[in-house]
């Protein structure tokens, strides 16, 4: 089960600061999750340029050029922000009983820990 999932809200941990070009300290959301690398790309973090071959598409018009786009980072470089303290947290798993429709059923949920001080 992976601690981070697409659309959640994440800070980044380590790297340069933003005076020295870096991203630590920007938070962002979870665009994707590549699970294989154990990497995510995060909404506003770590963009890179990319050069495009020029081509033309069907109707006649020309394509290519620089982009710049989110590149991954790997998943120990981030963490999840605590929704009432927006500030990076750990986060624990509880198993609650829950009812819909008179069923009851046994549903892992995650959780933000208690954090003292900033990861």
């Amino acid at each position: 089960m992976a601690n981070i999932k697409k659309g959640d809200l994440v800070q980044v941990i380590s790297g340069p600061k933003p005076e020295r070009g870096g991203d630590r300290g920007k938070q962002g959301k979870v665009l994707e999750v590549l699970v294989e690398q154990d990497r995510v790309i995060v909404e506003g973090v770590n963009y890179v340029t990319k050069h495009n071959r020029v081509g033309q598409s069907q109707r006649g018009s020309k394509t290519g050029g620089i982009e710049t786009m989110e590149a991954p980072i790997h998943i120990s470089n981030v963490a999840l922000v605590d929704p009432e303290t927006k500030k990076p947290t750990r986060i624990g798993r509880r198993v609650e009983e829950q009812t819909k429709d008179g069923v009851k059923r046994t549903v892992r949920v995650r959780f933000a820990k208690k954090s003292g001080k900033d990861l």
